[in-house]
């Protein structure tokens, strides 16, 4: 059975759509569609359900999902298995937005210039989608938001920063941040989103309810919406804020309980340690 042939049909169950598999892929949709129709043929049951543009796993392919996901990725890791020093490779790195534009350019340079042969492949998200893309074996490292619970021993954590609350008002805008959340529209750091219950947190323990503007999980977004004068907002101080903010006031917000820790998660046995460890030596 082609491994090639299994990540072809990963793509197009996680893309939804044949033709966008096959640009994924850089394939031709007819590749795609010709790879899944062998799969179909040696397995000797449907992998899809067709619905115009559309592609659904079967029930019977969602079962050998996980294997076949499993068996894409041991392929992969054979090049790295054959290399003397266990550095090269794909190394699958997940991070949330402020990671992005943050922290993770640097510690990339610093990982590729120390091992030539790792091609990081970065995926965007949030932490809890991150999180679970962890567990599920398709990340080998992500830069996380720590979440609000004990991590389970199968993952390892190292702690990589912690990022003050500060409020960000207007430029013209003045006064302490309890007076300006009471006066200002508040653009709201998503507290379902597990950064965002650091601000909501302290709002409850002053005794604040501000007008909530919007709620964004894009805290990039919101530090350019109190730049514009559309309000004011809590958002941890990340590296690179000061990209986003513009003239904005920024005003400290006291108490170690309400920073954001930032977390570098890895599984406890991760498939390419010498990588892992190089990237967690780059992040420090």
């Amino acid at each position: 059975m082609e491994t090639r042939y299994l990540k072809s049909l990963i793509a197009v169950v996680d893309s939804g759509s044949i033709a966008d598999a096959a640009r994924a892929e850089h394939l031709t949709a007819a590749a795609v569609g010709q790879r899944v129709q062998a799969l179909e043929r040696e397995l000797g049951f449907a992998l899809l359900s067709r619905s115009g543009h559309a592609a659904r796993p079967t029930q019977a392919c969602l079962a050998l999902l996980p294997r076949a996901r499993r068996l894409v990725r041991e392929a992969a890791l054979l090049g790295s298995d054959a290399s003397a020093d266990g550095l090269a490779g794909t190394l699958r790195i997940g991070a949330i937005s402020t990671a992005l534009t943050g922290m993770l350019p640097a510690a990339l340079r610093k990982l590729t210039q120390a091992a030539p042969q790792c091609r990081p492949v970065i995926v965007p998200g949030t932490s809890r989608a991150l999180f679970q893309m962890l567990q599920a074996g398709e990340l080998d490292a992500a830069v996380i938001v720590a979440p609000p619970f004990e991590l389970p021993k199968a993952l390892r954590s190292v702690q990589l920063r912690r990022e003050p609350l500060v409020l960000l008002a207007p430029p013209q805008a003045r006064g302490r941040p309890a007076a300006l959340l009471r006066s200002l529209p508040y653009i709201r750091y998503d507290p379902d989103a597990w950064g965002g219950r650091h601000a909501a947190d302290w709002l409850a323990d002053q005794g604040l309810e501000p007008a909530v503007l919007c709620d964004l999980d894009a805290l990039e977004a919101i530090a350019m919406l109190a730049a514009d004068g559309m309000g004011v907002g809590l958002v941890p101080h990340w590296t690179g804020l000061e990209r986003f903010m513009g003239d904005c006031r920024m005003l400290p917000i006291a108490g170690a309980a309400y920073e954001r820790a930032i977390l570098l998660v890895t599984s406890a046995e991760p498939d390419l340690p010498r990588m892992a460890d190089l990237l967690e030596g780059a992040l420090a």
